[in-house]
């Protein structure tokens, strides 16, 4: 099964310096290996955006090109902007890119890793599901 890796897993692994041991860095690698870790273009963006060195922005679109975006369609967007109002109407606050990442995963049945817990809000209305690093 295929999983939708978020933006705070990527930058943890790629933008930081982390300690090692982290299990969603080690089950982002495990993801990888098993050719399971699947991007999308918004999150390709958030992840590029901000950084003020041109030489760290090439070397992180260097290694996000190894991933494919996931192709959009618009009944992914449309249900995005349903799950953003519907998350309005609960109180329930959250990003465009984050209501886009629970609409991919609600119909292509494909967990989210990540480590915001505004997910754990979403998964209350919504049919998402979230990926846990596996102990080993």
């Amino acid at each position: 099964m295929k999983i939708i890796i978020d933006t705070c897993i990527w930058s943890l692994a790629l933008r930081r310096n982390t300690v090692q041991g982290n299990p969603y860095i080690e089950e982002l690698r495990n993801l990888i290996e098993e050719i399971r870790a699947q991007l999308l273009g918004p999150i390709r963006q958030e992840l590029l955006s901000g950084i003020k060195s041109k030489k760290q922005f090439d070397t992180l679109k260097l290694h996000l090109e190894a991933f494919t975006d996931i192709e959009l369609e618009t009944k992914d967007y449309e249900l995005a902007a349903e799950y953003f109002n519907t998350a309005r109407k609960k109180g329930i606050q959250g990003s465009n890119t984050d209501f886009l990442i629970c609409a991919i995963s609600s119909r292509r049945k494909m967990p989210i890793l990540t480590t915001d817990k505004d997910f754990a809000n979403f998964q209350s209305i919504f049919p998402v599901s979230l990926h846990v690093p596996r102990e080993y």
